[in-house]
């Protein structure tokens, strides 16, 4: 019989298998990590950085960190909580997200884990950048004001729909999402409402055409159940959200 191998996730007993992260072997005991570029189907990314958690006095990602035995993983101390808040908070002021007047209100993971964290105001000022809406494809809609960079949409055109249809230009405040078509725009794309990479977005960038407010707030997936529940929406098919828990 194979040794059980353990770390302790706030003070927790969490088993883990070789060649899993603390991020895998927590999903896998339903153990709760804020995260949003975090999913289990792409290789972990580690750029949102809001799975921090603290490991033997040093900060990491708990998406990229190995798993190890003995590890003793803070996940929910004041410090953490606040560090993760305040990422949070940069991600709502550099983007412009207007949660009341957003049809992914509700169903979205950002506003989600913000509510989680008890990020309940922006606290930075707002940079308000001027960024555009690709409405020319005739299916799916991209709103650059939501993108939070997590490169979802790359990894899943790239991995699994063999396409390379996003991609991230630019450093630092300029970074933004591109398209790779000869116009720059996804209706001149290769992209399809059927591609991965339109179901994967966690916030309300990547929408679908002629299918606006379907669910009237309140019946919407976080508002049924906690996104340390329900998880990931990247992981629910758009299509199925409205039964997956009913």
């Amino acid at each position: 019989m194979s040794e059980i191998k353990t770390f302790r996730l706030d003070g927790v007993a969490i088993e883990f298998k070789d060649g899993d992260t603390i991020m895998d072997a927590a999903l896998r005991a339903g153990a709760y990590i804020p995260h949003l570029c975090h999913n289990p189907e792409f290789t972990p990314h580690g750029s949102c950085r809001v799975c921090l958690v603290e490991v033997s006095g040093r900060r990491v990602s708990a998406c990229t960190q190995p798993a190890a035995t003995g590890l003793d993983v803070d996940n929910s101390s004041g410090a953490i909580v606040e560090e993760r808040r305040n990422l949070l908070q940069m991600l709502f002021v550099e983007g412009n997200h207007v949660c009341p007047g957003c049809e992914k209100s509700g169903a979205c993971q950002l506003q989600a884990v913000a509510y989680y964290t008890g990020m309940l105001s922006p606290h930075y000022t707002h940079f308000f950048p001027q960024r555009s809406v690709d409405a020319s494809h005739p299916d799916t809609m991209i709103d650059f004001n939501r993108c939070i960079l997590c490169e979802l949409c790359v990894r899943a055109s790239r991995d699994i729909d063999r396409k390379h249809v996003f991609s991230i230009s630019g450093r630092g405040i300029g970074s933004h999402l591109t398209i790779n078509s000869p116009g720059g725009k996804l209706g001149d794309s290769t992209f399809a409402a059927t591609d991965k990479a339109a179901r994967v977005c966690p916030v309300g960038a990547i929408l679908p055409k002629h299918r606006g407010y379907e669910q009237p707030i309140g019946e919407r997936l976080y508002d049924r159940l906690p996104v340390s529940i329900v998880g990931d929406v990247a992981a629910h098919e758009s299509g199925d959200q409205g039964d997956e828990h009913d």
